[in-house]
């Protein structure tokens, strides 16, 4: 089995990739990713990379299609990656999210490989009552970033044939420990304010829903989307990925962290009004098809080990948003140094940062989108 993961130097991928290489040695892993994010590991982490036969530095806009010569299957995690990165860099969302996306799955169809594999998201949702939102629920997305999720999976579903299968999964919010880890996800949020300031602040009032999922869920699931999906059931698969369990307020999130951690005070800014982004996601059918593959962990295992990876953060206290590990930040931060251009590509190939060598690592031509 040859493998390409697009997107995995991004904060998934960093965990997706070796993940894969422990449980399949036999398989062949490759990756695609732009490096936008290639610097910030975690100190003390591997290099992910080590454990990919070859990684390509390139921009999913510009790939060539030898490189997915001989590949069974792909996994799309490339992506602008959040809401706020969305708002600012919005014509790129859709260039990226979407419709490279959608050349890449024409690309591997073309190439003869098997089985396409989206990381979609349960923000299409958008602002939902309180009703638990399943596979056939409308959907409401808010922003740049839903929008093109929505408009991938569309176009995913008529690429879809029998050669060809794809399976959309409607990931809930990630959480979890990675060696590119992302403090702009809630819980991982929470964990870094209480390490680095001793409590925990909350950005809204802390009554919307969120369904979780942990980083190495996502991986588990990955890894089924792959193994048991490879030319069976329906060309076409759209699944929530996550576990009912863990729907929960963000309010809840913070308590649970809060009470992991040694009960810590838990704040509301002041001002703080309500995320209009607040939805419950039924997962029953992806728990059906998988055999109950989720949760593979516990919530209070997901705050552990993130507590013990962030550890460094108790040196800098209360400046955990303003780093790289916040993609935004990250991102502008490449722009402010003349080092990527209002496309988010880089200006050169000499100002794409090279990766850590820590393995078989080679590299394609320049750099690809990165991963969520």
């Amino acid at each position: 089995m040859r493998v390409v993961v697009a997107g995995n130097m991004g904060y998934v991928g960093s965990v997706l990739t070796p993940y894969l290489a422990a449980r399949h040695p036999d398989w062949t892993i490759d990756g695609i990713d732009t490096a936008w994010f290639g610097p910030d590991v975690v100190p003390g982490s591997p290099l992910p990379e080590r454990r990919v036969r070859r990684q390509w530095f390139l921009d999913l806009r510009d790939l060539p299609g030898e490189v997915l010569d001989g590949a069974d299957a792909v996994v799309n995690l490339a992506a602008v990656s959040n809401d706020p990165m969305g708002r600012e860099f919005e014509t790129v969302t859709a260039e990226i999210n979407r419709d490279a996306c959608l050349r890449l799955a024409a690309a591997a169809r073309d190439a003869g490989v098997k089985s396409f594999i989206f990381a979609s998201s349960c923000s299409t949702y958008g602002k939902a009552d309180n009703q638990q939102r399943n596979e056939e629920s409308s959907l409401n997305p808010l922003t740049a970033y839903a929008r093109s999720k929505v408009e991938s999976e569309d176009g995913l579903r008529r690429l879809a044939g029998p050669s060809f299968f794809v399976t959309c999964l409607r990931f809930a919010t990630a959480c979890g420990f990675s060696p590119r880890v992302r403090l702009d996800l809630a819980l991982n949020d929470f964990v870094a304010s209480a390490l680095s300031a001793g409590r925990i602040e909350l950005l809204s009032d802390g009554t919307p829903w969120r369904p979780l999922v942990a980083v190495t869920d996502m991986a588990r699931a990955i890894r089924w989307a792959i193994s048991e999906r490879h030319g069976a059931g329906e060309p076409f698969e759209l699944l929530n990925c996550g576990a009912n369990s863990w729907n929960l307020t963000v309010r809840e999130m913070a308590d649970k962290v809060a009470a992991v951690l040694g009960g810590l005070p838990v704040t509301v800014r002041p001002g703080a009004g309500p995320d209009p982004r607040s939805y419950r996601v039924d997962f029953s059918r992806f728990a059906r098809l998988s055999g109950d593959l989720l949760p593979g962990t516990t919530l209070d295992e997901v705050v552990a080990e993130l507590a013990s990876g962030l550890g460094f953060l108790a040196a800098s206290p209360g400046h955990f948003r303003e780093g790289g590990y916040v993609r935004l930040n990250a991102l502008r931060s490449l722009r402010q140094r003349g080092l990527l251009g209002s496309d988010l590509r880089w200006v050169s190939a000499a100002a794409a940062p090279a990766a850590r060598e820590e393995g078989p690592v080679s590299s394609g031509a320049n750099a690809l989108s990165a991963g969520r």
